[in-house]
């Protein structure tokens, strides 16, 4: 009798509610609905203090922060949204994903890169402050595969040697593929589920270009005195930040306060001998910089025009650095 009772309850319940019932089920599907765009928004800043460790390392006034782009998924909502809220900008997700990659084949292809970036701003650091660190292993992982590519490389494999030769660079590959003609095969020799397999890659021409369609990202294993320490969230990924990481390391590893007490934010990419690279995004990161109230963005050489334009359009007061080099970035850095 009971059981009937609520059974009855809910059936009148369901009645009588039912457009609204139906409503509220069509908004949670609209918003679960994910169509293939991705939405680019102003960032943000990653405190750096918070997230670099060195033994016995100095401390600053000031403060170093890592810029980043901030990404909404793209359902429709959210699709509507950014045609009235400014700087929202649609991408589509093909734009921000590989041809042949998932959207999370992309992400653990950045987080390698991200693992790449922390390991030269480390290095690279360490070389310009002057300071004990030695290299033991380059570890050359593939992060992509074209379309054209014909191998049995897969995705995520550790490159060990190409035909018969140690690879430790991008440079060192194209060499090697320079080395052959169009249409031979080489060898490859990979680490994969830690076992090692023998591989083949036909070199192919493209706009001029020898190529096997591989992309890999050099990783390393190295000792440093004294010790250093990166941590990033697992949703902080890309090679961006290596250019602030290497300033921040450099900061804590020597006693001069690089900072001068400001609110100093910026990007661009590093490579171990401090070589910075432009980057993607610079309008979010400049507006995600002076949201923050930096008083000064880092901006890699190849970003400077267009970090510059913004800021000209949108009155931003704000001083906009170009840097080439951790050298330079650290120059400037003395003469502010």
């Amino acid at each position: 009798m009971f059981t009937k009772k609520i059974t009855e309850s809910i059936k009148k319940f369901f009645k009588e509610n039912y457009k609204f019932i139906l409503i509220l089920l069509i908004i949670l599907l609209v918003f679960q609905v994910e169509l293939p765009y991705k939405i680019y928004t102003p960032g943000g800043m990653v405190n750096l203090s918070d997230r670099i460790s060195v033994e016995g390392g100095y401390t600053s006034e000031g403060e170093l922060g890592m810029a980043y782009v901030s990404m909404v998924r793209g359902s429709v909502p959210f699709l509507l949204l950014s045609y009235i809220i400014p700087d929202w900008d649609i991408v589509a997700e093909s734009e921000v994903t590989y041809d042949n990659q998932s959207f999370e084949e992309t992400l653990k292809a950045n987080q390698i890169a991200t693992k790449q970036s922390i390991d030269s701003a480390i290095i690279s650091a360490y070389k310009e402050a002057g300071m004990p660190l030695s290299i033991h292993k380059e570890n050359v992982n593939v992060t992509y595969i074209d379309n054209k590519a014909q191998t049995d490389i897969k995705l995520f494999d550790q490159i060990l040697s190409v035909e018969g030769q140690e690879l430790s660079s991008t440079d060192e590959l194209r060499t090697i593929i320079n080395e052959h003609e169009k249409d031979e095969e080489i060898s490859i020799l990979v680490l994969r589920n830690e076992e090692e397999v023998e591989c083949k890659a036909k070199i192919y021409e493209d706009n001029g270009t020898l190529k096997i369609g591989v992309a890999i990202t050099v990783t390393y294993d190295y000792e440093e005195d004294p010790k250093a320490s990166i941590e990033m969230k697992q949703s902080e990924s890309g090679p961006s930040g290596g250019l602030m990481m290497s300033l921040a390391i450099y900061d804590a590893l020597t006693e001069e306060d690089i900072t001068k007490g400001k609110k100093i934010i910026g990007t661009g990419t590093i490579d171990i001998n401090g070589n910075v690279g432009e980057i993607s995004g610079v309008k979010y990161k400049l507006i995600g910089a002076v949201n923050n109230d930096a008083e000064v963005f880092l901006v890699p050489e190849g970003n400077y025009e267009e970090a510059r334009q913004i800021k000209e359009e949108k009155g931003y007061d704000i001083t906009l650095i170009s840097v080439s080099t951790l050298e330079s970035a650290l120059n400037a850095l003395k003469n502010l």
